[in-house]
């Protein structure tokens, strides 16, 4: 499992522990039923603080990516990978017709919206 925590972020330790994460549940690089570092074995890896993997892991399990069996650890999530998929481009979809709407109270055309998504969207996004 391969985090990168930045400094410079302006997002929390936790919350940059906890996306990515769910990035590579999503992709699959992180699959159902794989055993997770234990909470103190991450934070020590990360160079962070426990408090800090905790709220992490405490977090991808309320949304539903990991489980934790008392006395055996934390696992990826079996059998709710498409769902947890939908869940997210639905959180997608959302945001983006934020975006519309506000686009269209400022009058920005669909072709200029479509110029700004290829401008802000992730260059290996295909």
């Amino acid at each position: 499992m391969d985090i990168i925590l930045s400094n410079s972020s302006d997002k929390p330790i936790y919350e940059q522990i906890t996306s990515q994460m769910k990035a590579q549940i999503l992709s699959g690089s992180l699959p159902s039923g794989e055993k997770l570092p234990s909470i103190r074995a991450l934070a020590n890896g990360l160079g962070v603080s426990v408090i800090t993997t905790k709220r992490a892991y405490s977090d991808l399990e309320a949304e539903g990516f990991i489980a934790t069996v008392q006395g055996k650890g934390s696992f990826v999530a079996a059998g709710n990978h498409e769902l947890l998929r939908e869940r997210r481009l639905r959180q997608v979809e959302e945001l983006l017709a934020q975006a519309g709407e506000q686009a269209a109270e400022l009058g920005v055309s669909r072709a200029e919206l479509h110029d700004m998504l290829d401008l802000v969207a992730p260059e290996d996004l295909e």
